[in-house]
C-alpha cells in the first residue's frame, strides 16, 4: 500500500517506470492521469473545492505533505480546483516515489 510508503531521495541514474510499472500502480492513486509534456510522462490530478479559501487550505496542505515527504509537486491553485502535477525531476519521469505521493494527496482530499 502506497500510503504507507515513505518517498526516498532519488539521486538520478535510476531508470524512469515502465508503462507495466505505471499500470501496476495506477489503481492505488484512483482520478489521477498519465500525461505527457515536453516528451516526460507525469501524474496529473485536478481536485474540486466550493471556493477559492478551501483550495488554498488544500494546496497548503499537499505543500506540507511534499515537505515531510521532500517530494515536491507542481501546484496550481485557482478558484474552486487545485491542480497537482508529480514527476521527478531528476530522472525526467515517473519513480514510485510520485505515486506514493499521488496517493497521500488523495488522503488529504475532502471526500464527497
Amino acid at each position: 500500500m502506497l500510503t504507507q510508503s515513505t518517498c526516498v531521495p532519488c539521486r538520478g541514474g535510476v531508470p524512469v517506470l515502465t508503462d507495466a510499472e505505471i499500470a501496476q500502480f495506477m489503481p492505488e492513486v484512483p482520478a489521477w492521469n498519465v500525461v505527457d509534456r515536453d516528451g516526460i510522462k507525469r501524474l496529473r490530478r485536478v481536485f474540486s473545492f466550493p471556493d477559492f479559501k478551501s483550495a488554498m487550505a488544500f494546496a497548503v496542505a499537499v505543500g506540507e505533505l511534499a515537505e515531510r515527504e521532500q517530494h515536491h509537486p507542481d501546484l496550481l491553485v485557482a478558484w474552486g480546483k487545485v491542480e497537482v502535477e508529480t514527476w521527478t525531476h531528476k530522472i525526467g519521469g515517473l519513480h514510485q516515489n510520485d505515486f506514493i505521493l499521488a496517493a497521500k494527496v488523495n488522503e488529504l482530499a475532502p471526500q464527497r
